[in-house]
């Protein structure tokens, strides 16, 4: 076995990638890590340091925040705000954007900072899924819309944090799809895998099946197929990160429709939906509305939502021909 490379050690190298690199995305992605360090021992401590259940008020989307929602908000927007190459930050818990001293930088940065944060309090795996962008307008600018607007073939990089039996981090700068795992006893990330790759077909199906009536009548009838047909195992954890991580490394599909109740679907497209179409293209994959691809969308909205279908290829191909 060769020697173990750390996150750093790895970001510096593929810095040499980019013509032109001044190491301010190299520095942006060591912050991030530095939160998810922090972030992940809270998590493995949670009970301990009396930080599980609500903090007694909801988020811009109508739904209940977690005391350990709010801590890890906090240790990203700390970090965000320290490498000084972010001039804005949009987060799931916060209904406008948080905008930094730094207005001349060049990076926004989308965040999901407690993804499935509603499995906390039952101990089962959550995440942190982050997307980067650089502004369009000038430098001298104040930073405004059309910076952060933009569809997410725009994005520089995207990645998540899955806080599981380990913590691991996956990253993409549009060369491949890059895994870490924590080592907690030194607190260092090390290269767990290079180039991931979604299996080109895979027997798992992730989704919600307590929603099947309020379906479309196309997916109603793709479902029917498979399971009378084209038998897949269904498996639905509740947390994207978790949800998408296994179908990237096992193969299958995950998706969160539109239905009757929730006519524009349920994730949010900047800093859920594109990230997350971002890694699994990255690694040979296919992210669809179910009537285009996610990252071709032209965003109206920063919390604006959107329906997500994703996973391999063969049997995304199987489910859009229903759709």
């Amino acid at each position: 076995m060769g020697r173990l490379v750390t996150l750093e050690e790895y970001i510096l190298k593929s810095q040499n990638k980019f013509p032109g690199a001044k190491g301010e995305l190299s520095q942006l992605l060591r912050d991030i890590s530095l939160a998810s360090k922090i972030i992940s021992k809270e998590v493995n401590r949670a009970g301990l340091a009396q930080i599980l259940g609500t903090a007694g008020s909801m988020n811009v989307h109508g739904e209940s925040v977690k005391r350990l929602d709010l801590f890890a908000n906090d240790q990203l927007i700390r970090a965000l705000s320290r490498s000084g190459s972010v001039c804005m930050i949009v987060s799931e818990e916060s209904e406008g954007v948080i905008r930094l001293r730094q207005s001349s930088a060049k990076y926004i940065v989308f965040m999901d900072p407690l993804d499935g944060s509603s499995n906390v309090d039952v101990n089962v795996s959550i995440g942190t899924i982050f997307s980067i962008y650089q502004r369009i307008s000038h430098e001298g600018d104040e930073p405004g819309d059309m910076d952060l607007l933009q569809p997410g073939t725009r994005q520089i990089a995207a990645g998540y944090v899955l806080f599981g039996t380990n913590t691991k981090l996956l990253y993409t700068t549009g060369l491949g799809v890059t895994e870490f795992t924590l080592e907690p006893s030194i607190g260092e990330f090390f290269l767990s895998e290079e180039q991931i790759r979604i299996p080109a077909k895979g027997d798992i199906l992730s989704v919600n099946e307590g929603n099947r009536r309020s379906w479309s009548p196309e997916l109603k009838a793709y479902w029917n197929h498979i399971k009378s047909e084209s038998p897949l195992t269904t498996r639905y954890i509740g947390s994207m990160v978790s949800d998408v991580h296994r179908t990237l490394i096992s193969g299958g599909i995950f998706l969160y429709p539109e239905s009757v109740k929730l006519p524009y679907g349920k994730l949010r497209l900047m800093y859920e939906g594109n990230p997350m179409a971002f890694l699994v293209e990255q690694a040979g994959g296919v992210a669809s509305t179910g009537s285009m691809r996610i990252m071709d969308i032209v965003p109206t909205d920063i919390h604006q939502r959107v329906p997500v279908y994703m996973g391999s290829p063969a049997n995304m191909t199987q489910l859009l021909s229903f759709l």
